[in-house]
């Protein structure tokens, strides 16, 4: 039997706790605590009926102070969390909004986290070092990373946490792109690496009302829940690529270096791009640069053409009525023979057949256009 306690309370203990001290306590302190105070139930919350879309950011943060988050159990290693105690039954997908005045402890998981700072601004512990982190930041955490939050004042700054076990299957078309989160995934589903990836969203109305509506889906507790919170997750995802795709942040611990601005060289460049051109223009040797590729998108820089020019050769097959020797051309390939050569390995058909088989009839949807009777 899962037990709960409200974010007000949690919130509540911990400010009454420094203002008395002057110390800052843990959650797990802050936890304990209420269970002296009796203030952990067995009691969830019904929470359908409000109506988000309508509420203003004061209202929005009054909602989830009123909502009851299933409290884990206490950790015999708090500095490695494993999935099986962080997320509630049957859930991908569980979201919680750091509490303020809180002791930063820095640990790591085997799951994907997001922090995303809704309001104000946090420090945000990373291995052994320290970022501030301003309003409309959205940080993926990769699993492995010894991370934490630190909110010294009235910030807002939600956590997003994504079970590693059923994220491939429930993401899987955000993995199959060319662009900087689908690398970043890609690269570490199969292997622990201390890395992550910033994106500055300029905190929009779109980002906003998908992170409203996932929390929403995860404190509800219908059969539908889950799938609809995973489905908000995914708008989530898309809206931050839309919004802020073109300039990420990446950060490699291990290799040491920012790597977004060579994957931004290349993505803008792919069809004509050198592996020596590129090392150039970031003064590194060609040796250096192929490791730091490898290492961070986890293929060779002539692979990474590859599944970019292709990406873009799809796009414009099933969208434009380009000849094939055209969209050749366009996405770096001298002849067309070559292309669709390469085309077929990738796709196991030819430009022709994948056009034919993805366009119904050979013909393109066109939005609002009056279809003839």
């Amino acid at each position: 039997m899962p037990f709960y306690a409200s974010f007000r309370d949690l919130q509540q203990e911990l400010t009454r706790s420094f203002q008395s001290t002057g110390q800052r306590i843990q959650f797990q302190e802050a936890i304990a605590a209420l269970r002296r105070q009796r203030k952990i139930t067995q009691n969830s919350a019904d929470y359908s009926g409000h109506k988000l879309h309508l509420m203003s950011p004061d209202e929005f943060e009054a909602f989830v102070d009123d909502l009851c988050f299933p409290v884990p159990p206490a950790l015999a290693s708090p500095e490695r969390v494993e999935e099986g105690v962080m997320f509630p039954f049957q859930r991908d997908v569980f979201i919680f909004r750091h509490p303020r005045y809180s002791r930063p402890l820095i640990h790591s998981h085997d799951f994907w986290e997001i922090e995303y700072v809704s309001r104000g601004s946090c420090q945000f512990h990373f291995e052994d070092e320290i970022h501030t982190l301003s309003e409309g930041a959205f940080v993926l955490v990769a699993p492995g990373s010894r991370h934490d939050v630190e909110l010294r004042d009235e910030s807002s700054v939600y956590c997003i946490m994504l079970r590693r076990s059923t994220f491939e299957a429930a993401f899987f078309s955000l993995l199959s792109r060319d662009d900087a989160l689908s690398l970043f995934f890609r690269n570490n589903l199969k292997a622990d690496h201390p890395n992550y990836l910033l994106f500055q969203t300029g905190n929009t109305d779109n980002i906003r009302h998908c992170i409203r509506y996932a929390l929403y889906e995860c404190f509800k507790n219908d059969v539908y829940a889950n799938c609809c919170c995973v489905s908000q997750i995914n708008l989530l995802f898309a809206s931050v690529l839309r919004s802020a795709g073109d300039t990420p942040q990446v950060y490699r611990f291990q290799a040491g270096t920012d790597f977004s601005q060579i994957l931004h060289a290349i993505r803008q460049n792919y069809q004509t791009l050198t592996l020596s051109e590129l090392a150039e223009q970031f003064s590194y040797s060609k040796p250096h640069l192929c490791t730091l590729i490898k290492q961070n998108t986890g293929v060779s820089f002539t692979e990474l053409l590859r599944q970019i020019r292709m990406s873009r050769a799809a796009d414009y097959l099933l969208n434009t009525e380009l000849p094939v020797f055209e969209i050749a051309e366009i996405v770096g390939y001298n002849s067309a023979d070559h292309f669709s050569r390469v085309f077929r390995g990738s796709f196991h058909c030819s430009p022709q057949e994948y056009r034919r088989t993805h366009v119904k009839n050979g013909e393109r949807f066109i939005p609002f256009e009056i279809q003839k009777p």
